[in-house]
């Protein structure tokens, strides 16, 4: 008979990841630089800000770019070659006519979407992106990157962009075309205002179109920064042993911390003057030595099984065992191990005790 071999992919049996990122996970992605962003809401805080800022600071600029347009003309009369202006210095006025005139509007934009980062993403230097990964190497990695769901999503977000900032572009120019036949009519100044004010309000409605779009891009990176991260049931209980230990081992270790205090609480037994008990469910062991306390304290207690045993090894080693049903119970409850009675008990102990000290002294 052929052999025949048996492939099990084991992807297959990949527990699914259904559980949300813990605080943990989520931290350790952004060391790496994984952060949830989405840079449509910065372009577009930036140029909100940038138009708005165009809008009212146009007075400004129509003055700058006058105050240029006269000073080159009269460059125009002069010997722009001469000792007192030469090329390198009509060079250095055009830089400062232009920064003068856009630094407003580039400044403003830059600010907002410096301010619309840090709110998304807050605090944050990491050199991980910076990294070369071997996988970013790999063709076959890029090219399946080229052909994944965040790839097919930024094409839409792409021809959605183009699609309504032409369709609102369209729109606006086909209700003003009017305005713009008649502007034949107009003064130089007076059609450069309007070229201005019609340019200013197209860019604010298209820029307000890129402003919903950027929401809605918003939403989606939350959602695929948040599936992104989700954990199997398998990694949160591995992440939970690294950083607070194995359930399993955890439990041992009180067990075996239970158990070594149960130990020297049994060993304590033997210095008791008398068990008190319920009769079945508690016992309380009570010691009485003037030179350590003033009251008589506890040595040791327990219920069910433990004060069973606690009887029994009374009865080992000859202790006085007391049935005193209320008593055991408010002593077990009130009183911790190595520590005093309350003032309320001391009556009700001390005849128990005297009693003891009476039996001690006929044998």
């Amino acid at each position: 008979m052929t052999d025949v071999k048996l492939i099990i992919d084991l992807q297959l049996f990949t527990e699914e990841k259904t559980e949300k990122a813990s605080p943990k996970k989520k931290q350790d992605s952004r060391k790496k630089g994984q952060v949830m962003q989405s840079r449509e809401i910065n372009t577009a805080a930036a140029l909100m800000a940038s138009v708005l800022a165009l809008k009212y600071s146009g007075g400004f600029m129509f003055r700058t770019i006058t105050e240029a347009t006269y000073f080159f003309r009269d460059l125009l009369y002069t010997d722009i070659l001469n000792e007192s202006i030469g090329g390198y210095k009509i060079l250095i006025y055009m830089i400062m006519y232009v920064t003068k005139a856009v630094v407003i509007v580039i400044g403003v934009g830059f600010v907002a979407a410096f301010i619309t980062s840090k709110i998304q993403v807050g605090n944050l230097f990491t050199t991980e992106t910076l990294k070369i990964k071997p996988e970013r190497l790999n063709p076959i990695e890029g090219f399946k990157r080229m052909f994944s769901m965040r790839s097919f999503v930024e094409l839409v977000k792409s021809l959605l962009k183009i699609g309504v900032v032409g369709f609102v572009g369209y729109s606006y120019l086909a209700k003003n075309i009017g305005l713009v036949l008649k502007s034949q009519q107009l003064k130089p100044i007076q059609f450069s205002y309007m070229i201005f004010e019609l340019s200013i309000n197209l860019a604010i409605r298209m820029t307000f179109a890129i402003t919903v779009i950027a929401i809605l891009d918003f939403f989606y990176q939350r959602y695929d920064y948040e599936k992104n991260l989700k954990m199997s049931k398998q990694e949160i209980k591995e992440e939970y042993k690294q950083s607070e230990g194995d359930p399993q081992i955890k439990s041992k270790i009180k067990e075996k911390q239970r158990q070594a205090a149960m130990r020297r609480m049994m060993q304590e037994i033997p210095k008791a003057d008398v068990i008190i008990t319920n009769p079945t469910h508690f016992a309380v062991a009570i010691k009485y030595d003037e030179d350590k306390f003033e009251a008589p304290y506890v040595v040791a207690k327990g219920k069910n099984l433990i004060a069973q045993n606690i009887k029994q090894k009374a009865r080992e080693v000859n202790i006085p065992v007391v049935e005193n049903k209320p008593l055991a119970q408010a002593l077990y409850k009130e009183v911790e191990i190595g520590q005093m009675i309350s003032p309320q008990l001391y009556e009700a102990v001390a005849e128990i005790l005297a009693y003891v000290y009476s039996l001690k002294e006929k044998i």
